[in-house]
C-alpha cells in the first residue's frame, strides 16, 4: 500500500472507481512509444491473467517466452514474471504494439495505477510518468478495456490478497528448502501450467487459487 504522502506526490490526489471519469485519454499517444522503448527494469510485473492473454496473442507458451519476451525475478518472497524491458519492450514493432489487444494490465492502465487498501483497491492517475499534455476525460472502465470487467476486478483483488497471504507465510517459514519448494509450486501452478483455451480463465484461476490455499499449509510447515 502506498503512503498518503507518496500518493499525493505522484498523483492528482484523487482515487477513482470504474465509473468515474479521469483525464487519461491522450490523442498524442498515437505514434508515441516512449514508455515502451524505455528500460523500465522489472516494473511491468505480469499476473496470471496477463500471461494467459500473452499466450493467446502470441501462440507461445509461458516457458517459450521466458528469457526472451519475459523474465523471472524474486519479489518479496515470490517468483514473478515481468516484461523484458532491457532494450525496450520485445513486442514493440516499428513503434507499434504488436500485441495491443492482448497487452498486459499495467500497459492498459497507464497512466493510471492501482491503490490497494483494506483488501480492495481503487485507481489513481499518475502525473509524473508521461510528459504528454491535453488529456481528455474518459471513463476508467472504458480506458482499461477488459471484458468482463467485473470478473477481472474480482480476480485482481483476489490475486493481490493471496500474494499478501503467501508473502506472510513465506516470511514466517524457517526452512529455506520449504520456501523454495513453495515458490516453485506457485510459479508452476499459476504460470507454467497452461490454461485450457476452451474453458473460462477466471473459473480456472479460482480453482487453482483453491489448490494453492489448501497446499500452502502442507508445503510451509
Amino acid at each position: 500500500m502506498l503512503r498518503e504522502g507518496t500518493l499525493a506526490e505522484i498523483s492528482d490526489g484523487r482515487l477513482y472507481e470504474l465509473n468515474d471519469m479521469v483525464r487519461a485519454d491522450c490523442a498524442d499517444c498515437r505514434g508515441c512509444s516512449k514508455c515502451c522503448e524505455s528500460d523500465m527494469g522489472e516494473s511491468i510485473t505480469l499476473d496470471p491473467y496477463d500471461i494467459w492473454m500473452l499466450c493467446r496473442g502470441t501462440g507461445k507458451s509461458f516457458s517459450e517466452m521466458v528469457e526472451h519476451e519475459i523474465e523471472l525475478s524474486v519479489l518479496d518472497g515470490l517468483i514473478l514474471p515481468h516484461m523484458n524491458m532491457t532494450r525496450g519492450c520485445a513486442f514493440l514493432k516499428d513503434k507499434r504494439c504488436s500485441i495491443h489487444p492482448y497487452r498486459p494490465s499495467i500497459c492498459r492502465l497507464f497512466p493510471l495505477g492501482r491503490y490497494y487498501e483494506n483488501g480492495d483497491f481503487k485507481y489513481f492517475l499518475q502525473v509524473n510518468e508521461c510528459t504528454r499534455q491535453n488529456r481528455a476525460k474518459i471513463k476508467v472502465e472504458k480506458w482499461i478495456d477488459i471484458e468482463p470487467i467485473e470478473e477481472h476486478t474480482a480476480f485482481v483483488r483476489k490475486w493481490h490478497n493471496f500474494q499478501g497471504l503467501a508473502r506472510r507465510k513465506v516470511s514466517e517459514a524457517k526452512d529455506p528448502k520449504q520456501i523454495r519448494n513453495f515458490m516453485l509450486f506457485l510459479l508452476e501452478l499459476f504460470y507454467v501450467t497452461e490454461y485450457d483455451e476452451n474453458e473460462d480463465f477466471f473459473v480456472q484461476f479460482h480453482r487453482r487459487l483453491g489448490v494453492a490455499v489448501r497446499e500452502m499449509k502442507h508445503i510451509l510447515r
